[in-house]
């Protein structure tokens, strides 16, 4: 299996998270044009939005012996990405990004529970966010860790005019055993 090549029906890849690093930049970049198209991100708008204040980012790559099988020895290839901005008050979720051949196998679950834990640990009220109405995939997984729809921002993404659902998660009340800070993902 390749970075690109898709786990095999029922593998759950085993992944690590750590700190974006700019070496990760051209593989972030990849995903970003992959999943985003004529949205994504550019090496500047990244470049700027790692080196803005309040932000946090992570990555997640291939952990443990089956990753050793398949990669070799040495650096893993970025499979997914997050970031968040915490203003002093609410955390908002920036990005989430995996690779198509990772998803749906608990990556974006892992790296929204990083995002979210960091914001408690911030001690954030919430955790805001944004996702296109038509994500289906995004929505659930948003719904799952108690995300809620608060509106509707007309026309959000752009070039491609699309709307986006804001949604909310309330940080004020202690996680819930096998929530977003809880359990297992």
């Amino acid at each position: 299996m390749t970075a690109t090549a898709r786990p095999e029906e029922g593998y759950t890849p085993t992944c690590r998270l750590r700190p974006l690093r700019s070496v990760d930049f051209d593989r972030v970049l990849q995903l970003e044009r992959a999943l985003f198209g004529a949205g994504a991100w550019t090496y500047g708008m990244l470049a700027d939005e790692l080196g803005a204040l309040g932000r946090w980012y992570v990555v997640a790559e291939p952990a443990g012996p089956d990753a050793v099988a398949v990669y070799g020895p040495g650096p893993k290839p970025v499979v997914g990405y997050a970031g968040l901005w915490f203003d002093g008050d609410v955390a908002q979720v920036m990005t989430i990004g995996v690779d198509p051949a990772y998803q749906r196998h608990g990556v974006g679950r892992a790296l929204l529970d990083a995002l979210v834990e960091r914001a408690r640990q911030l001690k954030a009220g919430a955790v805001l966010l944004e996702v296109r109405v038509d994500n289906d995939a995004a929505l659930s997984l948003y719904a799952k860790a108690g995300f809620e729809r608060i509106g509707l921002r007309r026309r959000y993404y752009q070039p491609e005019d699309k709307d986006a659902f804001t949604m909310r998660l309330d940080l004020s009340s202690p996680a819930a055993p096998g929530g977003p800070a809880g359990g297992a993902s």
